[in-house]
């Protein structure tokens, strides 16, 4: 940006230069060119001042999602372990939803489907008596 400015501040002079009169057509001319060059020059610098905070504030979200990411989705078994616990389909969409064993040991579990976010798994005393119900019946 310092080019820019040095450049209006150079034409300036050359203005200056000429010994024209302000009040001729000419003199009119280059002076509102040189003003609005002068303005652009500045409206350029704001745009890049503003650029620069922008880029920084979202350099510092992304590490931040990084992060994120990186603790939401580790891996928490070692290669070649098997996850314990079971898969079902969503009835509206057909994802597979996988719920872990640990998870299902939470007295109040309300599971969703992270595809249409519909309610596919919920854990509570009612479920937990239809299951047992439902093991009744096939025997």
């Amino acid at each position: 940006m310092e080019d820019l400015r040095q450049r209006v501040a150079y034409l300036k002079g050359l203005a200056e230069g000429l010994d024209m009169d302000d009040d001729s057509k000419e003199g009119r001319l280059f002076g509102q060119i040189i003003d609005l060059l002068d303005s652009m020059t500045m409206a350029v610098e704001n745009l890049e001042s503003d650029y620069e905070e922008l880029y920084d504030y979202v350099e510092a979200v992304d590490q931040d999602l990084t992060d994120m990411e990186r603790d939401f989705y580790e891996e928490p078994f070692e290669e070649g372990e098997e996850l314990e616990g079971f898969t079902l389909e969503c009835p509206d969409c057909g994802e597979i939803v996988f719920i872990d064993e640990e998870a299902v040991e939470d007295e109040e579990l309300e599971v969703l489907c992270p595809n249409c976010h519909r309610v596919v798994f919920v854990q509570d005393e009612t479920w937990e008596a239809d299951e047992e119900e439902e093991d009744l019946e096939e025997d």
